[in-house]
């Protein structure tokens, strides 16, 4: 059944004046680019940090494996549609260049700029079979200026959509796809001096190490997933509620906003963490048959915080023995598995805390 209400005609007239106020930051125009054309603006002036056309720091990392590049450029050469780029005029009031911001498409810009430069070899297509197994330089010199003049279409906002309108639209297209990863997101999203802090801890080569991030989890952004896990649960395990997700994001955007926060002292106690499992975990944050791997988040975290809460209340720790970890109990807490409820996650940090602090 219908709904029924009557909104007063002053409300009606304060929104329709919002509309009209937002509208102004959103102005765009339509374009449409041949690939190579599209390739050059993205390459030339790269190293120099100048290309006309850029990616923002806060877009991810070549996520893409070969597969889906493939795929994509088997779509090109068919003639499929093929989304709208999303870019931003950016106006830099010092060094103004006339840049364009990539908002969305970064994964197809590279995709291209890897396939023309002979740098991505076709695999696993399903339509155009015959093309498995080559490089760009291998198809005939008619069919390599066809794929040139290929055209993508693409969105330019304006000079007026300042960067709050950019970041908007970004989570607008990103929320909710498959392609993004909530750490992915974050980044586009959550930006503030706690992420920045999380950026810098996720490069620690002694961290990367005990962990065993391989290239592709390094490409999802799993060390800035593990750094956010370390310190929501640190403080605030007792307090976890609802989705594991939910609770991270909404303890970044609070520690982003919270001016007194100490990031020296973070930092200092995620270092001292990490030395303390160098020194006394013989594989690290690694359990189990396969320690090429990469170890979970729930081994991570379970770790990672029961050490610190340990160091909280001993900094001088030195345990005897960490056979606990091969138990059964240790084993059942941390299985790949095993939910992230509150009690769950209570009895997994309070475990490792406890069996080092036993020993004393």
């Amino acid at each position: 059944m219908p709904l029924k209400q009557e909104i007063p005609d002053e409300l009606k007239e304060a929104a329709e004046a919002e509309i009209r106020e937002k509208q102004k930051n959103v102005n765009y125009t339509t374009k449409e680019y041949p690939v190579e054309v599209l390739v050059q603006k993205y390459m030339d002036g790269q190293d120099e940090d100048n290309n006309e056309l850029f990616v923002p720091d806060y877009q991810r990392e070549m996520a893409w494996d070969e597969d889906r590049q493939s795929k994509f450029i088997e779509s090109v050469i068919l003639g499929l549609p093929i989304p709208y780029i999303f870019v931003a005029d950016i106006r830099e009031d010092n060094n103004d260049l006339g840049r364009l911001e990539i908002i969305d498409g970064t994964q197809r810009i590279r995709t291209l700029a890897k396939f023309i430069h002979n740098e991505l070899k076709l695999r696993n297509l399903k339509k155009l079979t015959h093309l498995n197994g080559f490089i760009f330089a291998d198809l005939p010199l008619a069919r390599q200026r066809r794929f040139n003049r290929a055209t993508l279409r693409m969105i330019q906002l304006t000079e007026e959509a300042d960067e709050e309108v950019r970041r908007d639209i970004f989570e607008r297209i990103n929320t909710g796809s498959v392609e993004l990863n909530e750490m992915e997101k974050r980044r586009g999203i959550l930006r503030g001096s706690f992420l920045d802090l999380i950026e810098e801890l996720s490069k620690n080569s002694k961290f990367l190490k005990l962990c065993s991030f391989s290239e592709a989890a390094i490409a999802r952004r799993e060390p800035q997933e593990f750094v956010l896990r370390f310190f929501g649960f640190l403080n605030n395990y007792k307090k976890f509620e609802g989705k594991v997700n939910d609770f991270l994001s909404k303890y970044l955007q609070n520690l982003n906003e919270d001016e007194t926060a100490d990031y020296k002292r973070m930092q200092k106690e995620f270092d001292s963490m990490l030395d303390f499992v160098d020194e006394y975990f013989p594989n690290g944050f690694r359990q189990g048959k396969n320690l090429s791997r990469t170890t979970t988040r729930i081994k991570f975290e379970s770790l990672a915080v029961g050490v610190a809460l340990a160091l909280r209340e001993n900094s001088e720790l030195e345990p005897k023995s960490v056979h606990w970890m091969n138990s059964r109990d240790f084993i059942e807490f941390t299985k790949s598995n095993a939910s992230s409820s509150k009690n769950k996650v209570i009895r997994r940090v309070e475990y490792v805390r406890d069996q080092l602090l036993s020993q004393l």
